[in-house]
């Protein structure tokens, strides 16, 4: 199994469950912020690197309740928090697929399983910043659904300063 989109295509899509083939990644600023700090770079690097290489990718994020949010609302809303610095590298691009969820699983209740199908995607890469909840949670459903399913390590640079393996692989 790759450990990054584009490996295998447009098939292979980067998942942010609270960043997804998505990439989800604007809980930012909400706690635990010394663990997002960690994973910051490395995470921005891995979705950097979907959109040089074509990969496909999707934001799934939670909405926390409001259901008239837009992807900009949930964009500034994350930015106004204490550490704008962590959600700044990680706003989906303008053009980027952007769905709101509900509960813990990128999957739940969402437009998720349709999309993927309707682009025959095969292969999930699940990357986030609270991995032991949303992350868990969106690889059981992917996998029930049967797809592929990739969760990279993320390690901070200063870990990998010394080694050719990618922050995310």
């Amino acid at each position: 199994m790759t450990a990054y989109p584009g490996n295998r295509g447009s098939n292979e899509p980067i998942a942010c469950p609270d960043r997804h083939r998505h990439v989800q990644p604007l809980r930012a600023g909400r706690g635990d912020a010394a663990k997002v700090e960690a994973i910051i770079e490395p995470l921005a690097a891995l979705i950097d690197h979907a959109h040089r290489a074509g990969g496909e990718l999707v934001y799934v994020n939670d909405n926390y309740g409001d259901f008239a949010a837009t992807r900009d609302d949930l964009v500034a809303r994350a930015s106004e928090g204490r550490r704008p610095d962590l959600v700044e590298p990680i706003v989906p691009r303008e053009g980027t697929a952007f769905l709101p969820k509900v509960r813990h699983s990128a999957f739940y209740s969402t437009t998720l399983e349709y999309l993927l199908r309707q682009r025959g995607v095969e292969e999930v890469v699940l990357v986030g910043q609270v991995t032991e909840q949303c992350i868990l949670y969106s690889a059981l459903d992917a996998y029930v659904r049967h797809y592929s399913v990739c969760v990279p390590r993320m390690r901070s640079r200063r870990s990998t300063a010394t080694s050719a393996t990618p922050p995310y692989a």
